[in-house]
């Protein structure tokens, strides 16, 4: 899967991911590949994102996800 995380000053992360976890507002979930299509808003909390590297956590103070054909887009 393909992630960008994105915030109005920067990215802060754009790269391949074998799975996310995301602080939503109705609860956390965790999106892996071949995830369904999802749009989601995220509340304040830790994106943790994993790849071959290993575990990489962001502070957020909301924002939305977009999850489409193992691309996710995040605006945070």
């Amino acid at each position: 899967m393909y992630l960008e995380l994105i915030t109005p000053d920067t990215t802060l992360f754009e790269g391949e991911v074998i799975s996310v976890k995301f602080p939503g507002t109705g609860g956390k979930f965790e999106t892996l590949n071949n995830h369904a299509p999802i749009i989601s808003s995220l509340e304040e909390g830790v994106l943790s994102v994993k790849t071959e590297r290993g575990v990489e956590d962001f502070n957020i103070n909301g924002g939305i996800v977009e999850v489409l054909n193992n691309k996710i887009i995040v605006l945070a």
